[in-house]
């Protein structure tokens, strides 16, 4: 039978979970956060639904986005065992520059309107975990004051390319002089795709202050208060706003640009050339022809065209094809350390992370960005251990598939 006895004090106390006091709630929050999904639906309720659906949301029906992360799910790896995995290398040489992990931050829009702290917080992460970060041309903080506030992030500059010519060299030359070393030239945004979240929102650039963002603001005072205590949402490298982003593309951006400006590219800019927005064999051997250093498969994150193709798939024969010429990247659809480990396997040299660190930005700012990179890393560095690859290289030469169908 058995022996009861009564409770001591002294041994519960050490089974009750106090709080960490030196971290703030949010950092609490995050910490409980076991996955980026975690900090997406966390990012869901702190965020007003308008500016969540800015990230979140793809072009019309959103299949484009949908296949990016359905992708990912066919993946198949087949394990090696009995390899001593006690220390991993994540690294990777990418455009002439060592990256710690082999995903960079992809350069992404408005970012100031998730977070008052906007590109400064990430580069201020990426420099922390030593990878790269790219600024966009629809950026909220200017070339120069990023290079100010994170000056050892390894920075890059993503350029759209204006029908006024004028303005796209001066940006070129400006990102030259402040240390950025590759230009990403965007290329799948002839004109701006058709976002129904965002038409649905009203959400504008600049937001307005309607009915519905005044019900809003009860709901989330205090991402309204940092929207209307610091300097006005903006963009820093354009001069004209208005309408969604989807209208600013199709108004400002060159639907008549061509492999031809690459070479006008080169006249401003002396660094590293990356090619962002290959969707077809064909046109990665055309950005390869045409001697740039590296091209990114990618649909835009399944914002721009609907019923695009997942980038993941196209990936093994591109890099087949192309990958001896140039350096092969990806981005869209990637959710966790697994899908980073599963790119590589299948030919790329690393890949871009956007949504998920946006995701971060909106939960809890530089902290939430933290907690999401965090995350990745550690995912990577298992899986990596766990297939029995000791270095990226090895990454490479693991046994990996796509398999025919979901089940």
């Amino acid at each position: 039978m058995t022996q009861r006895r009564l409770l001591r004090p002294q041994e519960i106390l050490p089974l009750v979970g106090l709080p960490d006091r030196a971290r703030t709630l949010t950092q609490r929050r995050l910490d409980r956060c076991a996955s980026v999904w975690d900090v997406r639906r966390m990012a869901l309720r702190r965020a007003p639904r308008a500016v969540f659906d800015y990230v979140d949301g793809a072009a019309m029906s959103e299949t484009s986005l949908r296949r990016s992360r359905e992708a990912f799910r066919r993946v198949e790896f087949t394990p090696r065992v009995l390899r001593d995995v006690a220390d991993v290398d994540t690294s990777i040489e990418t455009l002439g520059g060592r990256n710690a992990l082999p995903f960079l931050l992809a350069p992404t829009g408005f970012t100031r309107m998730l977070h008052t702290d906007g590109e400064t917080a990430v580069a201020r992460v990426a420099a922390e975990k030593g990878i790269a970060y790219g600024l966009s041309t629809l950026g909220t903080t200017s070339i120069e004051e990023l290079a100010a506030a994170s000056p050892d992030t390894r920075r890059w500059f993503q350029l759209y390319v204006n029908r006024d010519r004028a303005r796209p060299e001066d940006l070129m030359h400006r990102a030259g002089a402040h240390g950025y070393d590759t230009l990403i030239l965007t290329v799948d945004t002839a004109v701006g795709g058709i976002r129904r979240r965002e038409v649905r929102n009203g959400l504008t650039i600049p937001p307005q202050l309607t009915v519905g963002t005044l019900a809003e603001m009860a709901l989330h005072p205090r991402w309204w208060f940092d929207v209307l205590t610091t300097e006005p949402l903006s963009f820093a490298s354009l001069s004209t706003t208005g309408g969604t982003v989807g209208d600013l593309l199709t108004r400002v951006f060159d639907p008549g640009i061509t492999g031809e400006d690459v070479a006008w590219i080169r006249e401003h800019w002396s660094g590293r050339v990356m090619i962002k927005g290959i969707q077809s064999l064909e046109d990665a051997r055309i950005a390869a022809d045409l001697g740039v250093d590296a091209l990114v498969l990618s649909n835009h994150g399944g914002r721009q065209v609907d019923m695009g193709n997942a980038p993941l798939e196209l990936l093994p024969e591109v890099a087949a094809a192309v990958g001896d010429r140039v350096e092969v990247y990806l981005d869209g659809g990637i959710m966790s350390g697994t899908d980073v480990v599963a790119a590589v396997a299948l030919g790329a040299r690393g890949v871009l992370v956007g949504r998920a660190y946006l995701y971060g930005l909106m939960a809890g700012g530089e902290d939430g960005v933290r907690r999401v990179l965090d995350i990745l890393e550690k995912e990577v560095r298992t899986t990596m251990q766990l297939i029995g690859a000791r270095t990226v290289d090895e990454v490479r030469q693991a046994e990996v598939r796509l398999r025919p169908t979901l089940r």
